[in-house]
């Protein structure tokens, strides 16, 4: 009876510690800096329940190419407006 317990608490240690490093992975790879993964424009955040469960992550939308997911928490770029004049000829 000890070695059962003794492996299930082993099996279920692994298992755990295996998806504690795949959440670490996951969140140290998504970006941090508020630019979008696909075109790399400026998104917006959109507010969600998610952002109360989980508060160091924010939902994101790119209005560039329409892609929208989760960011890290992080610095807002600000990108410059482009204004153009018309001129009469």
């Amino acid at each position: 009876m000890p070695y059962a317990v003794a492996f299930t608490l082993i099996f279920v240690g692994l298992f755990v510690l295996r998806i504690i490093l795949a959440t670490i992975f996951f969140a140290l790879i998504l970006p941090a800096d508020g630019r979008c993964p696909n075109c790399d424009s400026a998104t917006l955040r959109v507010a969600s329940a998610f952002d109360r469960i989980l508060p160091w992550f924010r939902s994101s939308w790119c209005l560039r190419c329409g892609w929208h997911g989760v960011l890290r928490r992080g610095t807002v770029p600000t990108e410059a407006t482009r204004t153009e004049s018309l001129t009469r000829r």
